[in-house]
């Protein structure tokens, strides 16, 4: 009897089974039958409805074809966000359900290909190169021709976007090894190479290129308008173009390919000064993208979405325009537009990457201001135009700080200790892919780490949106009082620098007032700041020709206007792009012949120079922990050829002005770092750095291992200090608006608010004997800038120096980031108080007693 039940119920349930599976097919073939908005909206019901019912593997896999379904629709019809959205989850239903086993269901063509075109047209790069990656490595197992040279033109393609030609030209060369390339895959991945050679200026291999072409007609006239263009020659571009366009009505291009076609025509009637054709083009750009739209002008926000080709529209409909409120208006909604793309970004990678095009857009917004400025006199102006400059400075930074501070603020919050969680596992895995793409590259192992940096975007996307409903974003407007408040506490000046394409904007803020200066970036001023920045490569190059120093030193303190900052004793400056590697307190405030370091008049003389980041973490006020004492690492590297000597008098320090724990020689490992670094409030490393290469990040040397900047992403600390005493821990790739891509910033990343880096390679006693001074003031004042200041003065007057070590490549190579922590109070200076105080009562008592005595005898008498 038992044996019939368990029958029936099996047979039920297979059949219930196929039913759910049938259904959801017929849901999909009604869907694709009948494509609409109506059809759309129903789909998204049932798709609903299945997710909480599918369970056997051949469900799973009819649920994943209605998804490709779907998706393809969404991106025919510019629903970019919901189309990644739903191909994704089709993708972990696949992985997750290991469905290529079962179904010979091409997940390249239906799901892999299109997410990683439509990650590309978002801008979500990482995403993007993770996923065709994906896709390249299943078509090799499966040897699908087809499908790799395909992912070779859609990574090529993607390069191209990101302006890495070389890249682009090695992978289109590799693709054409591969046996029967069909044409119109050749010819694709000739126009594509094409491209890129011309952007190098190599015209004579792009001409030899055309003449083995099997491209259409099409392509030719507009690979001949590309190549006019890039010369220079608008007219016969012009020509080629509207000869290309004679040809659009015999090849398949989308809404979006059209209105990128219409882009392209404005730009081109732009250069050739044709304002009323370029915005007719632009009018039909607009269209294609927004069908409904049928107004001239801009449309609202309300209308726009995630699509970087309105950012394109926007940002030229600005440039033609004569009226100011105008431009900045459409620049506005590129920034708008912008916005959209970036919530749908996970990895801070693909931000970095999109920073460029937002600086450039900043850059103008600041010019209009700042010639309106003139022109009226309207102070607002000018904070409106800081904001401008403020946006694009470390940027991921501050995403990243904002994250941490709202989880500190709600610690139980299972979403944010979910997301901190995921974003931690994101860095971990991109470290170890940076790390295998260094080493034995296991096409295997990176296919794996892709996979696991797919998987936890698309979680960090989930969460994102529902961390987005429960903590809405708190839009205060940071006003100029703020500032000038903190500044007035600190007894401070801020001076924050722009560093665009054609100008250097100086940002002045003090207690009472803003102004602004341009420098305009010509090629000699910038030839004059990497010069002076090389006078730091090597010890000798300063002290074989001192005048040559001085003299350079005083004409970039008069380049960068540092002599309108000459009544503040402590100023913050704000750098930014070749800024970053200057050392302000070694310019010169005036004309000086003296070859005598300890005379000369070096800025640090007068001044206390605080970095920051940004002016946003200056103005943040930050908590400072309990203190737990000093963790310090010196590996030291005996018996090496790097042994670090001083290190040991660093080490010998430290023990004696502070409460420390010191790891020393092998104990110094990388291990031993991670497991307590999270448990101290400073942190101390003596070791060997390297600012990294085109291929090797940023990294920094324990006694046994090495830690990549990725690595630290990865971390969670929250110390009050960071003091990096190692060659290049400020130097890395330069980001425009992020910054320098080093060891520095990746432990502002992992929380470090406060930190002390050096700019340069330096390896010497001078080091330790900087160090040992700087935890001596530390001690008497708690305050890293005041003995990072004092260090310095004292270096320089510490008549034992010699002249030769008292060069300014020795002392200013370390520069303090951070807060303005007040002094604690001298206790010397309480002692002689209190001693004058009790002095004060006992004299008034004598004297009290002596009047006293004196009266008595007169009344006796």
């Amino acid at each position: 009897m038992k044996k019939i039940f368990f029958l029936f119920f099996l047979i039920c349930g297979v059949s219930f089974s196929q039913n759910l599976e049938e259904t959801i097919y017929t849901a999909a073939e009604t869907f694709i039958s009948n494509k609409n908005e109506v059809s759309l909206k129903l789909l998204t019901q049932q798709e609903t409805s299945f997710k909480n019912r599918v369970e056997t593997k051949d469900e799973q896999l009819a649920l994943i074809f209605l998804q490709c379904n779907k998706g393809y629709y969404l991106d025919e019809h510019s629903e970019l966000i919901e189309a990644i959205s739903t191909y994704e989850d089709a993708l972990k239903r696949f992985n997750n359900n290991k469905l290529s086993k079962l179904s010979d269901f091409d997940i390249i063509e239906n799901c892999l290909k299109p997410l990683g075109n439509l990650y590309t047209k978002t801008g979500d790069y990482t995403n993007a190169v993770s996923t065709i990656n994906q896709y390249i490595y299943l078509a090799e197992k499966s040897k699908n021709t087809k499908h790799q040279i395909s992912g070779a033109i859609n990574l090529a393609k993607l390069y191209q976007t990101i302006n890495k030609h070389e890249t682009v030209l090695k992978i289109v060369d590799n693709a054409y090894k591969f046996p029967n390339i069909d044409s119109h895959q050749k010819a694709l991945l000739q126009s594509i190479k094409a491209n890129s050679l011309v952007s190098l200026n190599n015209y004579e291999a792009v001409s030899h290129l055309k003449s083995t072409s099997t491209s259409s007609s099409f392509e030719n006239h507009k690979q001949n308008y590309v190549t006019e263009l890039q010369k220079g020659n608008y007219s016969e571009a012009l020509n080629s173009f509207n000869k290309a366009k004679k040809y659009l009505s015999e090849i398949h291009v989308s809404a979006r390919g059209l209105a990128k076609f219409y882009v392209e025509e404005a730009q081109l009637y732009h250069l050739l000064k044709q304002p009323n054709e370029a915005l007719k083009s632009l009018q039909q750009a607009i269209k294609m993208l927004l069908p409904s739209f049928n107004k001239n002008g801009l449309p609202s926000k309300k209308d726009l979405y995630p699509e970087n080709t309105f950012i394109d529209i926007f940002d030229l409909y600005a440039a033609i325009q004569n009226n100011p409120k105008q431009a900045l208006e459409s620049y506005d909604l590129s920034f708008y537009v912008s916005h959209l793309l970036q919530e749908n970004w996970t990895s801070q990678e693909t931000k970095i990457f999109n920073e460029t095009s937002n600086r450039i857009r900043s850059e103008r917004c600041i010019d209009i201001l700042f010639n309106t400025y003139k022109q009226t006199k309207n102070k607002s102006l000018l904070f409106e135009a800081f904001q401008y400059s403020e946006n694009n400075k470390a940027s991921v930074l501050k995403d990243m700080s904002q994250k941490k501070m709202r989880l500190k603020q709600f610690p139980d919050d299972s979403l944010l200790t979910k997301e901190f969680k995921l974003l931690k596992a994101q860095e971990y895995y991109t470290g170890l892919l940076v790390k295998e793409q260094l080493g034995a590259n296991k096409a295997s192992t990176v296919n794996h780490l892709s996979e696991k940096l797919s998987a936890i975007s698309f979680q960090l996307k989930t969460l994102k949106t529902a961390i987005a409903k429960k903590y809405p974003e708190n839009n205060k407007e940071t006003s100029l009082e703020r500032f000038q408040s903190k500044l007035v506490k600190d007894e401070a000046i801020l001076v924050e620098y722009f560093f665009g394409k054609n100008t250097l904007y100086q940002f002045i803020i003090s207690k009472k007032d803003i102004t602004i200066e341009s420098i305009q970036l010509t090629e000699e001023v910038r030839n004059n700041m990497i010069r002076f920045i090389h006078l730091f490569d090597d010890a000798s190059i300063i002290n074989n020709d001192i005048n040559n120093y001085t003299n350079q030193a005083h004409a970039i303190f008069k380049l960068l206007k540092f002599n309108k900052l000459s009544n503040h004793k402590n100023v913050v400056v704000i750098p930014d792009g070749l800024l970053n590697f200057i050392p302000f307190e070694a310019l010169i405030t005036s004309k000086t012949t003296s070859t005598s370091f300890s005379r000369m008049p070096f800025v640090v003389k007068s001044q206390n120079i605080i970095y920051n980041s940004s002016a946003t973490f200056y103005q943040t006020e930050s908590k400072r922990g309990k203190n737990k004492g000093l963790l310090g690492f010196f590996p030291v590297f005996e018996n090496t050829n790097q042994k670090l000597t001083y290190s040991i008098n660093e080490a010998k320090a430290i023990k004696k002005e502070m409460n420390s724990s010191i790891f020393m020689n092998s104990k110094a490992s990388k291990n031993n770092f991670l497991k307590n670094a999270s448990k101290y409030s400073i942190l101390h490393l003596s070791t060997h750095a390297s600012s990294g290469d085109f291929i090797n990040p940023a990294n920094i040397s324990f006694y046994n291992d090495t830690l990549f900047l990725n690595e630290l992403y990865s971390l969670d600390l929250n110390p009050d200090l960071v003091v990096l005493s190692a060659c290049e821990t400020g130097i890395g790739k330069l980001y425009k608006g992020e910054g320098a891509m080093s060891i520095a910033r990746g432990f502002q990343y992992a929380g470090a608010e406060n930190l002390l880096f050096s700019l340069w390679q330096i390896n010497d006693l001078s080091t330790s004997q900087i160090i040992q001074s700087f935890y001596e003031n530390y001690n008497k004042s708690e305050s890293a800038y005041v003995a990072n200041y004092q260090s310095k003065i004292e270096y320089l007057e510490n008549e034992a120096i010699s002249n030769v070590k008292k060069s300014p490549y020795y002392w200013s190579a370390f520069v303090y980031y951070g807060t303005l922590e007040p002094t604690k109070p001298d206790k010397a200076i309480f002692y002689i108080i209190f001693g004058i105080f009790i002095a004060s009562i006992v004299l008034l008592l004598i004297l009290k007693y002596k009047n006293h005595g004196r009266n008595t005898r007169r009344i006796s008498s």
